[in-house]
């Protein structure tokens, strides 16, 4: 007898929903190995980076073709079921946090490169393609792929897409949105439309800028054009260690203010530099230093010269114990490699963290990283700063045991009060990690009432039945993290289901 379940779909009428008869139409159509629905797979798919929230899906389905999502889609808008696309899980704001009764569409499976064109410098990928996989695919011709998030060896470009990822070298080259040119896409009905093209611009409205960053909420990114660069003639990394974190950042205001346009600036606090060096051991970064900031620079080798040499001045000028410099590429990657295992190196220092993503005008670092230190004294929890210093793109992380009853509500309100201060003093609540699960209740902190009705709006064009990753992004009267929690009362016993 087939499995049956009574649940409130988005619209909050019920429906009977037989879900042995849809697995069996997914199977149908990605066969049996590729559609998830014991509890012990399900629970490899119930949380994607944010881990303090975790929920399964009723189903978990990976095709590997445009067509192939276009009609797990179709099944989903004809019976109404919520559907959250996934790419490799590594958003950290629980965009693809599933529904428990959702299908989970991921794309991991759509991992071809589908073009490569050195001549007009792009290329088209599926949506599955690793990030780094893009920098590979065409370093040997002199190109690589600008965006580069810290996990960029695991997370995919659909992920980068829907999230409007950046990482280190977004200060001079731009996030994800400044190198998609357009997509091949899915719609909430599982019609399939191309948006943009393989220009740099075309007339009429900006889809593609529209999608880009809309967290699956629009549909479903299957194959993307980017655009590719050509590799500078010359690189160097600057490190720089100072006594205290606030010099750090007044350096950063003044390297930009020197008219430098650097590819990178990344700050680390003691607490994080110490948390590296224990992990990784580059044997770099300076165990008593309060701070240490890196600059990378690009471009002409005159260029570079000139500019290594005038950010050298300025560095010393605001207090700078030292500075060293790298341009061989294994000793560049040497001194990235602590900024880039960051987040993954706070295990040593605590059980759990919980990470946020705000971004405040360059001028006020200073200012708000000992609002933050206060913050972190008045709630008790230690904060560990590491950040795109020179696009102002904060990333506190705040140390906490999970285990404690009541510490996650606490850390919550804590890094919520940092997102507030990061819009007091005219910033954003994210820069690159998305709104999804965990910020949408301070989207009214930035936006106006009417600001936020007209993105409902742009939504219900793309999803009438509210069906496209609901729940995230735009705020609703639960309060923060309720809707990202489990809820108990929707769930099935999924040993019952099949």
């Amino acid at each position: 007898m087939d499995a049956i379940a009574t649940i409130s779909n988005t619209s909050s009428s019920l429906q009977t929903i037989n879900w042995s008869a849809i697995a069996k139409e997914l199977i149908a159509i990605v066969g049996d190995r590729y559609v998830v629905r014991t509890r012990e797979e399900l629970l490899a798919y119930e949380c994607d980076g944010l881990t303090s929230y975790k929920q399964q899906p009723a189903l978990v389905v990976l095709p590997s073709s445009t067509e192939e999502v276009a009609a797990v889609v179709k099944v989903c808008d004809r019976y109404k079921i919520a559907f959250v696309a996934r790419g490799s899980g590594t958003g950290l704001s629980g965009g693809a946090l599933p529904l428990p009764d959702s299908v989970l569409i991921v794309t991991s499976r759509m991992k071809k490169i589908l073009e490569v064109d050195f001549e007009n410098q792009r290329v088209v990928v599926q949506s599955g393609v690793i990030n780094n996989w893009v920098t590979q695919a065409v370093s040997g011709a002199g190109f690589y792929y600008a965006p580069d998030p810290s996990s960029q060896i695991i997370c995919s470009i659909g992920g980068n897409v829907a999230e409007n990822s950046g990482g280190v070298h977004c200060l001079k080259y731009g996030v994800t949105t400044n190198h998609v040119l357009g997509a091949k896409i899915v719609l909430p009905d599982g019609s399939i439309k191309d948006i943009g093209g393989k220009i740099p611009e075309s007339p009429c409205y900006d889809l593609t800028g529209i999608f880009v960053g809309s967290e699956g909420t629009l549909g479903i990114a299957t194959e993307i054009t980017l655009k590719i660069l050509k590799s500078a003639e010359s690189i160097q990394v600057l490190l720089a260690d100072f006594t205290t974190v606030e010099a750090a950042g007044s350096t950063v205001s003044d390297v930009i203010g020197a008219g430098i346009i650097p590819a990178g600036m990344e700050i680390m606090d003691n607490m994080s530099i110490n948390a590296v060096e224990d992990t990784v051991a580059t044997n770099c970064y300076p165990r008593d230093a309060a701070s240490i900031l890196l600059i990378e620079i690009d471009g002409l080798e005159i260029e570079v010269t000139e500019s290594a040499k005038r950010i050298e001045e300025i560095c010393y000028q605001n207090g700078a114990r030292n500075v060293t410099s790298a341009i061989d590429p294994e000793q560049r990657l040497r001194l990235w490699k602590g900024r880039k295992a960051a987040f993954a190196a706070m295990g040593r220092m605590s059980p759990d963290y919980y990470v946020q993503d705000g971004v405040i005008p360059r001028t006020k670092l200073t200012f708000v990283l000992k609002e933050i230190e206060n913050l972190s004294k008045k709630y008790g929890y230690p904060v560990a700063n590491v950040f795109h210093a020179g696009d102002g793109n904060l990333h506190p992380l705040i140390l906490y045991n999970n285990a404690e009853a009541g510490a996650l509500e606490i850390v919550e309100e804590l890094g919520g009060e940092i997102l507030k201060l990061c819009v007091r003093v005219g910033g954003s609540i994210s820069g690159e990690h998305g709104i999804g699960a965990d910020k949408k209740c301070y989207m009214s902190e930035m936006f106006s009432e009417s600001d936020l009705e007209t993105m409902r709006w742009v939504r219900d064009v793309f999803d009438p039945q509210g069906i496209a990753n609901p729940t995230k992004i735009l705020p609703t009267p639960r309060t923060c993290g309720e809707g990202a929690k489990p809820n108990h009362d929707a769930k099935y016993k999924l040993m019952d289901r099949f």
